[in-house]
Order: C-alpha cells, then structure tokens, then sequence
C-alpha cells in the first residue's frame, strides 16, 4: 500500500524553510524532491560561483529536513556520470519520479520561471495525482494584486505602485502621509565620491565554505572550471542563518551612508557601502519584510538617516515587487520585445573582461570575483555600453542570467531586457539610460586612469561610450526623437553638422567591427 501522501516540489529558489511550501510538512507521510540544474546560455556559460550557491544552499535545506526525518528525492550534479539536469530536463525527470513514487498528490508554488513554470505543470497533466499549488508568498504583492493594480493604466510608473505598497504595508509612514515628508529621497542619493574617494570602508561579512559548500566548491571546480570565474572566491550566504547575518551587518554598518553614495562608482572598490543581499532574498533565504522591518527600526532609533531607509526601502518595496509584477503580467510575450531591433552579439569582454576601456574592465572584474556588480555599474557601465552598442536585449538578458548570482528570470529579464535596454519600448522605463562617457566620468574615477578621453567621440583616444551614444541617437532619431526625456539630447545632436556625424558613424562601425570579430570564435586561435 502506498504511504506517500504528498510529494513537495522545492525548486532552487524555492528555500524558505517557514513557507507554504515546508510550513505544515508530515514526515511520516510527506516527501521532498529537488534537482540541481545547470543552464548554458547562447555564446556563454554560467558563473562558477553561481552553481555553488545555488548547489549548496539547497543541499544544506537538504540535509537539514533529513535531519528531522524528511525523506528528501534529491538529483545531485555529481550523484552520476552524466551532468546536472537543465530546465528543459528537470520536468522529464520530475515526470520520471512521480510515475515511481506514486504519491497521492504533489505539491508547487508559483515559480520565478515562466518558463519553468508550463514545462512543470504541463509534466503533471497526463499523470494520475492531484496538484497542490500555493502562491508565492515571499512576495508582498501576489501577481493577482499586481494584475488589479496595473488594470485600467495606460502607463505602469513604479513610483505610483511603490506609494500604493507603502501604504498598503505601513512601510515608513506616519499616519496617511510619508515619513520624513517626502515619499521619496532620491535626489539626496546621488553624490559621487571626491578625489580623495570614499576613504576607509566598511568590511563586508565573508561566509567560510563549511564541508558541504567545499564538496560543491570541489565539484565545480573539477566539472566546469571552464566556466567564468572562480568557484573558490566563493563567501556568499547558504542558509538563513547565514542570510541574517549578513543583513544585521548591513544594517549595523553599511545601511547608513548607503542612501548618500548609492550611485557612486569607485575602481578597485565594488561593494561600497551595498547591502549585496539579494542573492538570500532571491533564494528566499531571507524574508523581505525582516529586511524593511530593521530599515525601519534603524531610522527610529536614529542609527540611519531618512535617505538611506527610504532608498533601501525603494529597493526592495518598490523595484522588486514591481520588477516581478510586470514579468508575469507581460509574459511571455515580453521575453520576445525588442523595440530598438538591436541584433549585435555581445562583445568577448562581457564574458573575459578583457578590455582596455577602464571602467568596463573594473566592473568585469567585479563581476568575475563575486558574482555581483551594483546597480549602477550593470545599468550604466555594462548595461549602457550594451545598448549603445546595439546588443539584441535577450541575448543581454540571458548573459546578465548567466553571470550575475542573484539573477532569476523574473528580475533579470524586466531589469536587463526592459530597464537596461530599452527593449520593451517603455514598458518599465519612459526612456533609454543613454548617456555618453561623460556620465560616467561624473560619478567615478575610472576615467581618470583610462586611455580614452569620455569628451572625445572620434579620433584615437574617443572613449567608446561617447562615440556609440552620439552613433545612438542618430540611429534612432527618428523612433526616439519625440520622447520628452530624451529633448535636451536630441537638441544637442542637431547641432552637429552631417560631415561630425558621418564621421561619428564611421568610427561606431568601426568599433562594432572589431569587437564582432573578438567575438566571433572562428577567428579565436
């Protein structure tokens, strides 16, 4: 007689030990069934330290539901001689297994996958077993909310749906009006850093490899050391744990001056004062509602200023529910978007860092050490060269997924195809991030030590960003030129005589030119 009850699909960033998902779990009767996956995008491969992480933090939820007699299913990458299952694999294997065990029902929450997501549900169609399907509750706007709140818009503006949170939660309110008088302080958190830099920082915490993180340090390494970067680097949290660790030393010593230099770019230096919790959030290794509860806590007890909390509070009361809002209620046409018809692959450095341009090559290698690049530096360093160079959106989207260790599908493919590119033609952003090299040379010192001039669009020492902007705007004149954020740009392109802007294009298709071949592997050694 079969005893199995309930089979619990846990996906891998599904971890969250008090959720709907574990919350009412009966050892005597209940299962769990996990698979560790390894997904190679187009022209790349993932980060080492992005399989670790994953790998890692769900052998340990494994191991510790063993631990109180949960028998756990579990698809181990080195469990076989074949590799690790892909997303395309997982929902045979997942099929596979249920036609063995024969549980009376199985149980899935909504995953961060569209994807994903049809591939399982349409794997337990054809089979004899009930389905048991909970909502996402990590998230503190379910995608029915989100759905109800977008109806009816002609445009979804962020600060709108941001305000609606706040006060649908009591995040930074006092009574029906806004903390510290304003609902939003962004204008105070946007100062660069002087000449003499942000001077002594804030250590971030570092997470030793127990044995179970060194056993799939060891496993990644020895298997896919090909792939970029270093699993050895690896320091990231792996359980709850070790998740509110890291928020308590946020809080305690970085929370503060986050807000003032959010946007500031310093070389040699890519953490700063950044919270770099999103890996545990995504995860649901960390509760989101525990993180705006200590914000809040901290301005109360004058620990924070307002621009910090609120900024923080932005992040991830504001952009994150948003983000996800806007995935499943354009999916899955929004994967296809592509407004501006950019068709370039991405160029060798995206994935080497091999380049002479300063600032590309100090986030690259950022990038490659920890698995992780500020928001700034993704949108308008590598994100902005992206797009100025005319890379298609999905194929950034996909590189973005690929190296970055807190992407999932539901944040990277708005952030990374809509916000960075412009791929969705306005859905997320009202307009392009475009800017020329000066930008970048306004908030950091990357010029400084670089051998291009950000003023120069043309000659020997042009910086790549100025000429590809001004190449840009030409080339969308016509789409863009009526965007009312983007006047004050197009006013200044008009003003260049057509000889400047031919020799502006000359100098674009050169560059693209050379770095289409870099990237080509035919003309690799």
């Amino acid at each position: 007689m079969n005893t199995l009850r309930r089979l619990i699909v846990v996906q891998a960033d599904q971890l969250d030990r008090n959720g709907p998902l574990l919350s009412d779990i009966d050892p005597a009767r209940d299962a769990v069934w996990m698979a560790e996956t390894v997904n190679q995008p187009a022209g790349g491969a993932p980060h080492q330290q992005r399989l670790v992480l994953y790998w890692s933090a769900m052998r340990h939820l494994r191991d510790a539901l063993r631990q109180q007699g949960v028998a756990a299913y579990y698809h181990a990458a080195d469990a076989g001689p074949g590799a690790a299952l892909t997303d395309t694999t997982l929902p045979g294997q997942l099929a596979e297994d249920l036609a063995a065990l024969g549980p009376a029902s199985v149980v899935m929450m909504e995953a961060g996958d569209w994807s994903l997501e049809q591939a399982l549900l349409e794997c337990i169609e054809p089979l004899d077993v009930a389905l048991e399907w909970h909502r996402d509750r990590h998230f503190m706007a379910s995608r029915e909310a989100f759905q109800e709140w977008a109806s009816n818009r002609k445009s979804l503006t962020m600060e709108y749906f941001y305000r609606s949170m706040r006060k649908r939660h009591d995040v930074l309110m006092d009574g029906g009006q806004p903390r510290g008088g304003a609902w939003n302080f962004d204008k105070d958190n946007r100062a660069a850093f002087g000449a003499g830099g942000p001077g002594d920082l804030p250590g971030h915490p570092v997470f030793e490899p127990d044995a179970t993180t060194q056993a799939v340090i060891a496993l990644v390494a020895e298997r896919y050391g090909h792939f970029p970067g270093r699993a050895a680097d690896f320091d990231q949290p792996v359980t709850p744990a070790q998740a509110e660790t890291a928020l308590d030393d946020f809080i305690r010593h970085r929370l503060p001056a986050f807000g003032t230099w959010q946007d500031a770019i310093w070389v040699g230096e890519p953490l700063l004062y950044h919270a770099r919790l999103s890996t545990s959030l995504n995860l649901h290794l960390l509760d989101p509602r525990r993180c705006l509860a200590r914000a809040e806590a901290a301005l109360d007890a004058g620990a924070a200023p307002i621009n910090a909390v609120e900024g923080f509070v932005r992040q991830i009361l504001g952009w994150r529910e948003f983000i996800r809002g806007v995935y499943w209620l354009r999916m899955p046409g929004y994967a296809e978007l592509n407004a501006l018809d950019h068709q370039a692959e991405l160029p060798a450095f995206f994935w080497d860092g091999q380049t002479d341009m300063a600032c590309v090559a100090d986030a690259m290698a950022a990038l490659l050490r920890h698995g992780y690049a500020h928001h700034i530096q993704r949108l308008m360093v590598l994100g902005l060269f992206a797009q100025l160079y005319g890379v298609h959106p999905y194929r950034f989207h996909e590189w973005h997924a690929a190296l970055y260790l807190d992407a999932a599908d539901w944040v990277s493919l708005p952030n990374a195809l809509g916000m960075s590119q412009f791929g969705d033609g306005g859905v997320v952003g009202t307009k392009p991030y475009c800017a020329s090299g000066a930008y970048i040379d306004r908030m950091s010192n990357a010029c400084s030590q670089c051998r291009f001039n950000p003023r120069e669009a043309v000659g020997e020492t042009a910086c790549p960003f100025t000429t590809l902007y001004w190449d840009f705007l030409d080339r969308h004149e016509a789409q863009l030129a009526g965007n009312r954020r983007l006047q004050f740009q197009f006013r200044n392109l008009q003003r260049k005589s057509e000889d400047q802007r031919a020799a502006i294009r000359a100098q674009a298709e050169s560059l693209r030119s050379r770095m289409g071949a870099e990237h080509d592997p035919a003309t690799k050694g």
